[in-house]
């Protein structure tokens, strides 16, 4: 898209030089009455005495012309951009930082430093694919209880502000992108992609007949590391299973907690979720229970890494303490009581995990210790 805009910027200015010194050239030949305009080029003074662009010769409208095509140019950008920045809303594209990171951890301990840019290219496409794809489906599988609770009843279908087949084709340009990053990795990220998007796929009806719905969701986040190991060396290993248990347990212990808002709602739509089904107390200490899980599945990981793949030291037990540290802030902002907090400590707190532990890994990975 940058590069889009910069060669309409080039072009732009291209069209403005040339038809400045087209007009200088007329002004010099025959052009009494008019004085030329940097913005607007020939104008001819009115009787009373404001600026009126000339309209005495051919060069004049064709000026016009132009200007009215960079208009038209300028608008259906501008209502392209708008339309992205809707649709990057819809799916909460800023939330590809959840699982996002810890594709890209699976990647660097498996090649213990940075891995073939093909490879780190194609991991992110498959992986932004996937859970923008899944998240848009969500969307329009869940509109009818979203127009129903006031909560999410100013989402964009319920508001009318997207189709459903706008949202259906995203999630299929998505799918297709994750299919077309596995067939460019390796054989077997092309075998397991279909395995991966029917998970994403019924994830979106499994609140409907399980509470198990946020392990299903955890478990969707938790492929992310090991498909970067996959993507890498095309063979399975324990480090990023433990990782993948470790992202598991983390989505769904925070999910729990988003679903704490919704008690009411759901236990009266027939929806499936801890919180519905044990209440707010019980399913906040299943929750950080969960918690506890990530931070012991992630100190196992450098007990069962091995060369030639990077084995986590100094900085990555850093990060876990810092990851520890914020899932602690996380909890205390959240009590059975005061839900006021729920989406920071959700959604905010965690996107800051997910990045931490990147860049923590990345310089154990770069600066062994």
């Amino acid at each position: 898209m940058q590069e889009l805009l910069n060669i309409y910027n080039v072009w732009r200015r291209f069209l403005f030089y040339t038809k400045k010194l087209y007009f200088s050239y007329q002004k010099s030949r025959n052009t009494a009455g008019l004085f030329y305009d940097r913005h607007w080029g020939p104008v001819r003074l009115n009787p009373e005495g404001g600026k009126t662009c000339s309209t005495a010769n051919f060069h004049d409208i064709s000026f016009f012309k132009g200007r009215i095509t960079i208009a038209v140019i300028e608008s259906k950008i501008q209502n392209g951009l708008a339309r992205l920045k809707l649709y990057a809303d819809l799916v909460m594209f800023s939330h590809s930082l959840f699982a996002l990171p810890f594709g890209l951890m699976g990647m660097l301990l498996a090649a213990n430093g940075l891995p073939e840019a093909r490879n780190f290219f194609w991991v992110i496409v498959a992986l932004v694919g996937a859970r923008n794809a899944a998240n848009a489906l969500n969307r329009l599988i869940d509109a009818r209880f979203d127009a129903s609770n006031p909560r999410t009843a100013h989402r964009h279908l319920p508001r009318g502000l997207v189709s459903g087949g706008e949202v259906l084709a995203l999630s299929i340009i998505g799918f297709a992108l994750l299919m077309l990053a596995s067939w460019q990795l390796n054989p077997l990220c092309l075998k397991l992609a279909p395995v991966a998007l029917f998970l994403l796929v019924i994830y979106s009806y499994t609140k409907r007949f399980t509470w198990f719905c946020h392990l299903v969701l955890g478990f969707c986040c938790g492929i992310a590391p090991t498909a970067g190991w996959l993507a890498v060396t095309g063979e399975f290993a324990f480090p990023p299973m433990l990782l993948s248990l470790a992202v598991m347990c983390w989505v769904a212990g925070f999910d729990i907690i988003y679903a704490t808002q919704d008690v009411e709602f759901d236990r009266k739509a027939g929806l499936y979720a801890v919180p519905a089904k044990f209440g707010v107390p019980i399913a906040l200490k299943i929750a950080k229970t969960l918690h506890l899980a990530v931070i012991f599945f992630l100190l196992m990981v450098p007990l069962f890494s091995a060369p030639p793949h990077a084995i986590p030291g100094v900085f990555y037990y850093l990060g876990v303490a810092v990851a520890a540290g914020l899932l602690c802030w996380e909890h205390l902002m959240v009590k059975p009581d005061d839900l006021k907090r729920v989406t920071t400590a959700a959604y905010t707190v965690n996107q800051i995990i997910g990045v931490a532990l990147l860049a923590f890994t990345i310089l154990d990975v770069f600066i062994p210790i």
